[in-house]
């Protein structure tokens, strides 16, 4: 079965930097396509990014562009979101999620998910 196992949270000054880590395991995601969702208190779940396992194209929410970047370790099996810049509204919990089929610009569907890292911007 596919696990996400999220790292890397924690507490961070504005205009701070934090990577989080995503190991997934439980099969092949050649196919699939990988995203970070993140959560504020209050707040609905919003996508934050999302990479193509396969060939490694990437997509992010407006809100983040410029700052934020996903990667992937293929050997590592594990999915990287870099985060630049920080303010305090990335304040979430940020969860790592995976979806069969890899448009990358199709930000439902996802059916996987870790149990989500709390990142914490303070002012």
């Amino acid at each position: 079965q596919v696990q996400l196992v999220e790292s890397g949270g924690g507490l961070v000054q504005t205009g701070g930097s934090l990577r989080l880590s995503c190991a997934a395991s439980g099969r092949t995601f050649s196919s699939y396509a990988m995203g970070w969702f993140r959560q504020a208190p209050g707040k609905e779940r919003e996508f934050v990014a999302a990479i193509r396992w396969s060939r490694g194209n990437t997509y992010c929410a407006d809100s983040v562009k410029g700052r934020f970047t996903i990667s992937r370790d293929n050997a590592k099996n594990t999915v990287y979101l870099q985060m630049n810049s920080l303010k305090p509204e990335d304040t979430a919990v940020y969860y790592c999620a995976a979806r069969w089929g890899d448009n990358i610009y199709v930000t439902s569907g996802y059916n996987y998910w870790g149990q989500g890292t709390q990142v914490t911007v303070s002012s």
